[in-house]
């Protein structure tokens, strides 16, 4: 018989303009620029941040608006997992490369872990991302499940958690 999953969800409303994370490893920040590029006048009515060279290549290249955090290995990734904990953050487009390891996998593997708990909408390649940028949801508010933290904080503190 399955298990049932005792975490209790409550609900976000993700709003229409969508604040969404750009980030690109090395070897995928042509292909992101290129996309971006392919996106722009969608791009421009939401809020863009990404990491380090990513979000200053992509401001640069299509001359839009993009919030800055550290570079990816500085922290960066980890920035951008804090933005989806605090709720701040709505869509993930992260072109990340598959063929090269990178010093810090430990942190892309939080981040990706993160947007899975928090339910939020991931693309690691052009077309996962096209797939997204183009839903009917990215214009128009609309409901996520997502974890209910105060539930879980009771739980912790009964130790039931």
């Amino acid at each position: 018989m399955p298990r049932s999953d005792p975490r209790k969800m409550t609900h976000r409303t993700l709003p229409a303009c969508k604040r969404i994370a750009l980030i690109a490893h090395d070897d995928k920040k042509e292909e992101m620029l290129e996309w971006t590029a392919r996106w722009q006048a969608l791009l421009a009515k939401h809020e863009l941040t990404g990491t380090g060279t990513t979000a200053t290549r992509v401001a640069q290249h299509l001359g839009l608006p993009v919030a800055a955090m550290m570079s990816g290995p500085l922290g960066g990734d980890q920035q951008i997992g804090t933005l989806i904990t605090e709720q701040k953050l709505d869509l993930l487009i992260f072109f990340w490369d598959p063929f090269s390891p990178q010093p810090h996998d430990p942190d892309i593997k939080a981040l990706l872990r993160l947007a899975a708990l928090w339910n939020i909408p991931v693309a690691c390649n052009a077309t996962s991302a096209d797939f997204i940028i183009s839903s009917p949801y990215l214009d128009q508010d609309c409901q996520i499940a997502i974890p209910d933290v105060e539930d879980w904080m009771a739980k912790r503190s009964t130790g039931n958690a």
